[in-house]
């Protein structure tokens, strides 16, 4: 018999990084731009860092989610959620992160870049990975609520 404590970890992580994403993408971020002192050269710089940062963290949820995933009691909604987000943050780090980080370079640089939606794309990204850790974290609440209960 597997542990529910594997299925506590299962929710407990997704729901963990649910906080990290909002802090990071939808209130330090946006907030770093409301800085009247910081020039935004400096705040896309503080930006690059940042969101490489970010993106190692995400990298190293996935890491310690699948195993968790793996010896759950998850259901196939569960492991297909966890799939898309991994997809997503694939695609933000293969693809948009090296392109915001050239466009970045180039505004510090003092050119201006040609018009682009990769950072409206980013943050429509984001969006996705939080509604479906969102989703992973609602349905595994309510999957393993009764086992929990059951270990009072």
């Amino acid at each position: 018999m597997k542990s529910p404590l594997v299925d506590l970890a299962y929710l407990l992580l997704p729901a963990l990084w649910i906080g990290l994403l909002v802090g990071v993408c939808f209130i330090a971020t946006p907030a770093k731009f409301q800085a009247q002192s910081l020039r935004l050269p400096a705040a896309l710089d503080v930006g690059r860092s940042t969101f490489e940062i970010w993106n190692n963290v995400e990298w190293i949820l996935v890491a310690l989610v699948i195993p968790f995933l793996a010896y759950s009691d998850a259901r196939l909604y569960s492991v297909l959620a966890f799939g898309t987000v991994g997809a997503l943050l694939l695609i933000q780090t293969m693809v948009l992160l090296p392109a915001l980080n050239a466009r970045a370079a180039t505004i510090i640089a003092g050119d201006k870049p040609e018009p682009s939606s990769d950072h409206l794309l980013y943050i429509v990204i984001d969006v996705l990975k939080l509604g479906a850790l969102a989703s992973i974290a609602w349905k595994e609440a309510a999957r393993i609520m009764p086992l929990l209960v059951q270990l009072r």
